[in-house]
């Protein structure tokens, strides 16, 4: 019975729906309601307006659409409904994400949960937990992480906590999700390059925490080597940390050296601050404080560096550099230094340099570029700067500003250059300004614009314009008036080539080559020099104006290759040995178009005589005098090796081995001259044996005999003897390295070359401390590699020219040789000791020698450096952290001997 009774609910409750639905379809379509608003239909409001309200919608839309003969029907309005609920009291603001590795415990009674294993996690908004064993308490929003230990009382996993970029490790994590708040036990975190350590940590927003018994150190171990040890400290992520009372400790061992507060900077990226000096001492000078100085960050685009020393004998020095970088744009340095050094023995002397650097990036305005290197100074500057031995020595200042553009889609290039070159031991001063040189590449005006086939042989004739025009002035700065004297030795010229040529198609194995060209030269002033009877000297007559010279010369070239082998067994190591020789033979000729710019002229009162030129002082010289018609001619050879590669065991495996990259002969001769037809021979050869000896040498050999004073007379040599002829200069170099431990090791650099690189977090270029303390870091040990245990390369060199003996009687041989090396060893695998040096065969005198011991001790690194023999003798010993945020922390004894 009372199944049928649900039945009959049941088949009532479903034809009361269906009525209900059949009676809004009815309304629906008496309303004129379409079916494709169904949906809103259902869900919403409906609540009938009063048709005479002026604000009834139907109204307004009547009055409006009677001017256009439409009546628009609508007796109803949406209301949107509104679902309102309160939520929980316990509700957190996001979802949580967990993850258990090995279960998962829900006591709902006490609404907690526990989740089990190693790789146990729970996420939530931007905090990550990481734990072998993590608790929630829903009714107090309590995360709690502890670690777990195995058997044998070995730690499983530790927790780790992330938000944000603050990372830690810990024994024990309580986190409130609602807060954000929590407190943690023996708790590790890093901030750039420090580490802390810490019983407890309580986080009280996510920027700052405060801490209990805590340590800081740059040392990455579990037991540092050392820190600084404070009772309490405040933590503001990426900004500072603070600390109470605070000492170092060595070893576990407190120094009882104590601060009554530590300021720790977290910030990345430039910021002004005071630069702290260190203490030296100059035979010379005196102690001083050295580097002291200040940081000042003016814009994103400037900062500037002022430093200074101060000598206890009165002298001191100063420094300005500051600099800029736009990315993508341009960047560069000035740096100005002032001397006023006052020793025991002699007044003050005041000397100063500017150094500009400067580059732009291609990027910027793609075909444009603008670089400058400037070094100039007073003469006496290098050679003053204290505590510098390798800059005593440096006699020469150069200077290089450059603008070039280069033109889209057009043959031209333009280039504007002023140099400068200042030798401090002479005191003399060249100055290049302007230089500028404008070029057009090779045009082929017979080439057709539309292409169909090969080009026809007078279409490859091309003709190029190659013009500079050079202005120069050499003074001394003793004269004093430094502009006067650049204004009066100014001088200026011009030259410009005109080369046509013509690329032949090949014929066999020659390539011929046809070639034009024309030079022609501007000059400012002619110097014409007359030999005087009566006061028995020579006048000189100089003629300022316009002047022009020119010269044409005509030649054909041909080119080949010659390719031999010679095959070993097949058995043998040697497979093969590969010959190249590649020839070369030209006919040239040049007219003498420029006798009558060449004068003889009596130079002394024995009656001997001088040829010149009108143009001998001219920028770009004067041409030579007499016809050429002859012919060139060389030879070059490589000689490579294939032998069997050991590494690779497949059957055709190979190496190739080459044992002379290149043998060259050259010389000419001149069929119109009267004397002296064959040129003097030039000899070249060059190679890199088994990729370890680099050898290169080079020599000149007439092919003349010599009279009794040892002169060249017009006499081959081979006609009383089987010579190629007379040496009279050659030069050898050969240097080579060696090394142990991987091949793939890089030996340290024997000075700083960090200058192109950018601080990866402010895009700036690093600063002169920025690229210490980066180069220590990639080099631990200052100079040292650890990873090699011994390294020695050397460079020798010897230079041999025939030179007149002095007497006037003949000539004699002169040689020189010299030989460098530099040498490492590792006595064991923390220590390590080094020496370079130089010494002149020659003379039998030793160059400047340095030698290191360095200790590799992890976080620190100590160095001793001592140059025990030459005029500039030193010492130094540094002990100081590897981190370069306490770069300044470090114990420096230095010492410094001059021989005046």
């Amino acid at each position: 019975m009372n199944h049928l009774n649900k039945g009959k609910a049941k088949y009532i409750s479903v034809l009361a729906l269906v009525l209900l639905l059949l009676t809004i379809t009815l309304y629906c379509s008496a309303s004129g309601f379409h079916t494709s608003y169904f949906h809103s239909f259902l869900t919403v409001d409906t609540l009938p307006l009063n048709k005479a309200d002026p604000q009834n919608p139907k109204v307004k839309i009547q009055n409006e659409s009677a001017a256009v003969g439409k009546i628009a029907d609508t007796t109803i309005i949406n209301k949107i409904d509104t679902l309102t609920y309160r939520p929980s009291k316990d509700a957190l603001d996001a979802p949580v994400v967990y993850h258990a590795d090995d279960s998962m415990v829900m006591d709902i009674p006490a609404k907690k949960i526990i989740l089990y294993g190693k790789g146990t996690n729970v996420k939530y908004i931007d905090n990550q937990l990481y734990a072998p064993r993590i608790e929630f308490d829903q009714s107090t929003s309590l995360v709690s992480a502890y670690l777990v230990r195995d058997s044998n009382g070995n730690v499983i996993s530790f927790p780790l906590f992330n938000q944000a970029d603050f990372k830690t490790q810990s024994d024990s994590i309580k986190f409130n999700m609602k807060t954000l708040k929590g407190i943690t036990k023996s708790t590790y975190t890093q901030q750039g390059e420090i580490y802390f350590h810490a019983e407890k940590i309580k986080k009280v927003d996510p920027d700052v925490f405060y801490g209990y018994r805590g340590q800081f150190t740059t040392c990455n171990l579990d037991t540092p080597h050392f820190s600084f040890v404070s009772k309490k400290f405040k933590f503001i992520n990426k900004k500072m940390a603070i600390t109470g009372p605070v000492h170092p400790e060595f070893e576990n061992v407190p120094i009882p050296v104590y601060l009554p507060f530590g300021i720790f900077p977290l910030k990345t990226g430039r910021r002004s601050g005071i630069l702290a000096p260190t203490f030296s001492a100059n035979e010379q000078l005196g102690l001083s404080l050295e580097g002291l100085g200040y940081y000042k960050v003016l814009s994103d685009i400037w900062d500037v560096v002022l430093r200074g020393t101060i000598y206890s004998y009165g002298g001191w020095t100063a420094n300005l550099s500051p600099r800029y970088y736009k990315r993508y744009r341009y960047q560069g340095n000035l740096s100005v230094d002032i001397q006023h050094l006052r020793d025991l023995d002699k007044s003050g002397a005041r000397n100063f340099n500017v150094r500009w650097s400067h580059s732009s990036d291609t990027k910027a305005r793609p075909g444009v570029s603008f670089n400058a290197s400037l070094n100039a100074g007073s003469s006496g500057f290098n050679s003053s700067v204290p505590n510098s031995p390798q800059r005593n020595f440096q006699n020469q200042l150069n200077s290089s500003i450059t603008y070039s553009k280069i033109w889209k889609n057009r043959p031209f290039n333009l280039n504007i250059s002023g140099n400068h070159n200042q030798n401090t031991n002479s005191k003399l001063w060249n100055i290049n300004l302007p230089d500028i040189g404008f070029n057009v590449n090779t045009l082929y005006p017979f080439r057709r614009k539309e292409v169909i086939g090969e080009y026809k042989w007078y279409e490859n004739l091309g003709i190029a314009l190659n013009t500079n025009v050079r202005s120069l002035s050499s003074f001394y700065d003793t004269l004093g008036n430094f502009f006067n004297e650049f204004a009066k030795n100014y001088r200026w010229g011009a030259n410009h080539n005109v080369p046509i040529t013509l690329s032949l198609p090949q014929v066999g194995s020659f390539q011929i080559a046809p070639s034009i060209g024309y030079v022609e030269r501007w000059y400012q002033e002619k110097f014409v020099r007359s030999w005087n009877p009566v006061n028995k000297k020579v006048d000189t007559t100089i003629s300022n104006g316009f002047y022009t010279s020119r010269e044409m010369n005509f030649g054909i070239g041909v080119t080949t290759r010659i390719f031999g082998m010679y095959t070993f067994k097949k058995k043998s190591k040697v497979q093969a040995i590969r010959h190249e020789i590649r020839p070369s033979i030209s006919a040239n000729y040049k007219p003498d178009m420029n006798r009558q710019y060449w004068y003889s002229t009596q130079v002394d009162t024995l009656g001997n005589k001088g040829r010149y030129s009108v143009y001998e002082r001219a920028v770009f010289g004067p041409f030579g005098e007499g016809r050429f018609g002859g012919m060139s001619f060389g030879i070059d050879n490589n000689l490579q090796m294939k032998v069997r590669n050991k590494k690779d065991t497949a059957a055709d495996a190979v190496k190739k081995i080459t044992l002379l990259d290149g043998l060259s002969i050259t010389s000419s001769y001149n069929f119109l001259l009267d004397s002296f037809k064959l040129s003097p021979f030039n000899i070249n050869m060059r190679t890199n044996l088994f990729e370890k000896i680099s050898i290169s040498a080079g020599a000149v050999v007439v092919p003349y005999l010599t009279n009794s004073r040892g002169e060249f007379i017009n006499k081959m040599v081979w006609r009383e003897k089987v010579a190629l002829g007379k040496l009279t200069s050659a030069n050898i170099a050969v240097q080579s390295q060696f090394k142990g431990g991987d091949k793939n090791e890089k030996l340290p650099m024997t000075n700083l070359q960090q200058n192109s690189q950018l601080n990866p977090i402010t895009g700036m270029p690093l600063n002169e401390y920025q690229q210490e303390a980066a180069y220590i870091n990639n080099n631990p040990g200052e100079f040292a590699n650890f990873n090699i245990p011994w390294s020695i390369s050397f460079q020798y060199a010897l230079n041999y020219n025939r030179v007149p003996n002095g007497l006037g009687t003949g000539y004699k041989g002169s040689v020189t040789q010299n030989i460098s090396w530099t040498g490492s060893l590792n006595l064991t695998p923390k220590w390590q000791i080094g020496i370079n040096g130089s010494y002149n065969i020659t003379l039998k005198e030793l160059g400047m020698i340095s030698m290191y011991l360095t200790r590799e001790m992890h976080c620190w690194q100590m160095a001793i450096n001592i140059s025990p023999v030459g005029r500039y003798r030193s010492f130094n010993i540094s002990i100081s952290p590897k981190s370069g945020l306490l770069r300044d922390l470090k114990i420096n004894r230095t010492r410094y001997f001059y021989d005046l």
